[in-house]
């Protein structure tokens, strides 16, 4: 139970006020000097104590306990009825006799404001590939240019990227599903060629550290729609999936991926231009991969899930 930072009775005051006007070691009026109170107050608790003992020195709801004008559970469960046809408040208003207001008010109780309240979510299907390279996620961010500290540091959006014509560039992330291990690179644009040299910089990547990749997932941009982009899963081996319409979470590893690089480098400190942020990046994905502790792995590196030797480990640690 919280209470007012400037409440003068707490529960266990209220009891020991009204024992002692019980009691007969204070009269109401002494007792409401002692505790800073009025004797209204006083005799409440006092009554209160004799009705229903220490429980009653507890703090209850102000609801009423009736409302006679509430809309009567028939009356309630009908709109609930009518709303799960999908009908508007309005439209149920109009088909009950009753207001939009009354409506409002049944629905906001069921829970059923929203239309999107009428269905439940769909479930979430998580899954992980059991060994490393059984597919990677592919994923695209763009960024814009700056010459100057940007507005999420300074919040100055006078001129911003998109108004100075300085442009975009466009960041190409992989992260493998089972270990969690990114590889990152930046373009200047999202065109097939940018993808297909970015997927064979990524395979060369993984297989350095004894990952063969045999799957690619990503979404459905024209880039990795694109006839250069499927010849070049053909020509590495790669069987490529692709996300349904509007369900990005099925590719939900590269989207949480590109979520903490944008708040842990994009965004963390006040780069002086675009360029510097583009020179910081390869460190942070090397932290990310060997030192960062990774929620889904046990607060474990993603490099942790390869199970390297020592020597592989001093080998491959740069």
């Amino acid at each position: 139970m919280d209470i007012h930072k400037n409440a003068r009775l707490t529960p266990l005051r209220r009891e020991e006020m009204a024992l002692a006007v019980i009691g007969g070691y204070l009269s109401q009026a002494q007792a409401a000097r002692v505790y800073g109170v009025s004797a209204k107050i006083v005799a409440r608790w006092v009554e209160r104590f004799k009705a229903g003992g220490r429980q009653a020195m507890l703090d209850r709801s102000s609801r009423p306990h009736a409302i006679p004008r509430q809309a009567g559970q028939a009356l309630a469960q009908r709109i609930i009825t009518l709303r799960r046809q999908r009908l508007t408040g309005k439209h149920i208003a109009i088909q009950t006799g009753v207001s939009p207001a009354t409506v409002s008010r049944v629905l906001k109780r069921a829970g059923l404001s929203r239309l999107k309240d009428i269905e439940p979510a769909a479930p979430t299907v998580r899954y992980e590939y059991d060994h490393p390279g059984g597919l990677i996620h592919l994923d695209i961010k763009r960024l814009g240019r700056f010459e100057r500290v940007g507005h999420r540091i300074t919040g100055d959006r006078t001129g911003q990227s998109n108004s100075r014509g300085v442009g975009w560039e466009y960041v190409h992330v992989a992260i493998d599903d089972a270990s969690r291990i990114a590889f990152t690179d930046i373009f200047p644009d999202e065109k097939a060629m940018s993808a297909v040299a970015f997927l064979k910089a990524a395979i060369a990547y993984y297989r350095r550290l004894g990952i063969t990749v045999t799957r690619v997932m990503t979404d459905n941009g024209s880039c990795y729609k694109s006839y250069a982009f499927r010849d070049a899963c053909r020509d590495l081996g790669l069987k490529h999936i692709r996300t349904r319409p509007y369900t990005p979470r099925t590719n939900g590893k590269a989207e949480r991926f590109i979520q903490t690089a944008l708040r842990e480098w994009a965004y963390a400190r006040a780069y002086d231009t675009s360029e510097q942020r583009k020179q910081s990046l390869p460190n942070w994905t090397h932290m990310y991969n060997w030192h960062r502790p990774h929620g889904s792995l046990s607060s474990k590196p993603p490099i942790s899930r390869l199970e390297l030797s020592e020597d592989n480990l001093l080998r491959l640690h740069s």
